[in-house]
């Protein structure tokens, strides 16, 4: 039984989103953030960051292509763009390094002094942000009726419940882990990604320039 080329949309772009917001690697930045904080605060800076990346990547699957034709850019052209993103991002994580696509230094020194870091930085730019976000819009282009784009909204949904849990768990998963297994972690959602960056990338390219096809 073979799925319908729809539905193998769906789990790729689940998975794909899945690994560019990587809850694991966002671990030990939350725990760096909010280890100082009480118990019910960290579980509520989780609880808004979970909501904070579905309502972000759910906005983008039903605005993006009008923000996409407002500027007058292709699918070719942003696929090819995103794809070169998420490679760049992939290989970040393949080596366990923060992606400065994610968050330069800078940033990151500013976040340690804010107050509240559930929206940002820790829900944008960390797991919703630029690639994510390229990401969905590409894949809702594809999908021809609401239905799908209803559907992939929904795959959204999933990943954001498993940031929560991830950040709710985030003490006992980063005890039991460790560094060690948080970066191998991180290193296989790389893997993932770089492969799905540079189909992404190829295809827009074959798409701006049929000659090289």
């Amino acid at each position: 039984m073979t799925l319908s080329p729809e539905y193998t949309l769906y789990a790729k772009t689940l998975i794909g989103v899945l690994a560019i917001v990587n809850p694991l690697g966002a671990i030990p930045i939350f725990l760096s953030l909010c280890g100082d904080r009480p118990p019910t605060q960290r579980q509520q800076i989780a609880r808004t960051s979970a909501i904070a990346v579905a309502v972000i990547l759910i906005i983008s699957i039903w605005a993006g292509d009008g923000v996409l034709k407002f500027f007058g850019i292709g699918i070719p052209a942003f696929r090819a763009g995103g794809g070169l993103l998420i490679l760049l991002m992939a290989i970040s994580m393949m080596h366990a390094k923060r992606s400065h696509a994610k968050q330069t230094p800078p940033e990151a020194d500013e976040a340690d002094t804010k107050d509240n870091v559930a929206v940002v930085p820790l829900a944008i730019p960390l797991m919703a942000g630029p690639g994510a976000i390229s990401l969905v819009i590409i894949d809702a282009h594809q999908l021809a009726d609401w239905g799908g784009r209803f559907i992939l909204s929904g795959g959204v949904l999933v990943v954001a419940l498993i940031v929560w849990i991830a950040l709710r768990l985030a003490t006992p998963i980063g005890q039991r882990m460790g560094t060690t297994g948080l970066n191998i972690a991180t290193r296989v959602m790389g893997l993932l990604l770089a492969a799905i960056g540079f189909q992404m990338l190829t295809s827009g390219i074959a798409k701006l320039l049929p000659g090289l096809a």
